[in-house]
């Protein structure tokens, strides 16, 4: 069994734990949650195993490069990466509700890259300016920040959802609002504190890591290009995204702000987030390979 069989199997592992997650949030079974966290776990060890056999694969074919230089092995990645802060999290806090959320977006990156008829998994040689060693440590921070990101995103969605919460000076759940199936299954997600709390920490996480991520391909565009900054596409966009990450903490700490002005700053940050990602490839530029 090659790497995008195994891949493969492990996209549809990952939907398993995914419907499983949702399962037990709508009808209320913890059982099924832990089932997830089991299946979830599987899927990890898939994606794991997939990465490690693909990079072997690749030396012996004779390019010898880590899988991290296509949109189909940036995406696994992904999904990893957010697979595996999720698995901390949830080992953390003990609220398996916080996958129903979350899951779907380890699903939906690993599906895209195989499901996608765009994306080929093909293991293909390194261009010239991708044949360093600051490759792997490029790319590792930055997909652990964009994961940081992608699960406050997560977090942001279910804290919008949320009805407000009485006792802590908020306004009363359901205020003004009839009682409906939605209103209870929403009201079930974990309290707007820890949200808020979970928050900060993901876009502090996805933060440094993205600094460093921005950093290390400077110095990795320099060895390549001769110039530490270019303005191109990607690296413009890249800092667009820094800074609204930025003036998130800023107002964060700075400001006082804090719930659904900080939850709409976070997604509007993951917006910028997927569109350094998947939009500016369409545009011409150094980057234009990925």
């Amino acid at each position: 069994m090659n790497s995008s069989m195994i891949l493969s199997v492990t996209t549809f592992v990952y939907a398993f734990a995914s419907v499983l997650y949702i399962g037990s949030w709508t009808f209320k079974k913890e059982t099924m949650a832990k089932l997830g966290f089991f299946v979830l776990v599987a899927g990890f060890t898939g994606n794991t195993m997939g990465i490690i056999l693909r990079w072997i694969e690749s030396y012996k074919i004779g390019y010898g490069h880590a899988p991290f230089s296509n949109m189909y092995e940036s995406l696994v990645f992904f999904s990893w990466t957010i697979a595996v802060l999720y698995l901390f999290l949830e080992l953390k806090y003990h609220e398996r509700i916080i996958g129903v959320f979350a899951t779907p977006l380890i699903f939906l990156s690993i599906a895209y890259a195989s499901l996608s008829p765009s994306i080929s998994d093909k293991i293909t040689p390194l261009i010239p300016a991708l044949k360093s060693n600051w490759l792997i440590a490029h790319v590792i921070t930055c997909f652990l920040g964009y994961a940081g990101f992608a699960i406050a995103f997560g977090f942001s969605v279910m804290y919008l959802v949320k009805p407000l919460e009485s006792g802590s000076g908020k306004q009363l759940p359901n205020s003004g609002e009839p009682r409906t199936h939605a209103n209870f299954l929403f009201a079930r997600l974990p309290s707007l504190d820890l949200m808020d709390e979970l928050i900060h920490q993901m876009v502090m996480f996805g933060f440094l890591f993205l600094t460093i991520g921005i950093i290390t391909g400077s110095v990795w565009a320099n060895s390549a290009w001769g110039t530490y900054w270019s303005w191109d596409p990607k690296e413009t966009w890249s800092l667009i995204t820094w800074l609204v990450y930025a003036i998130l903490l800023h107002l964060r700490m700075m400001r006082g702000w804090h719930g659904k002005r900080i939850a709409w700053v976070s997604i509007i940050g993951f917006m910028a987030v997927l569109f350094t990602y998947f939009g500016v490839n369409l545009l011409p530029g150094l980057h234009s390979y990925a």
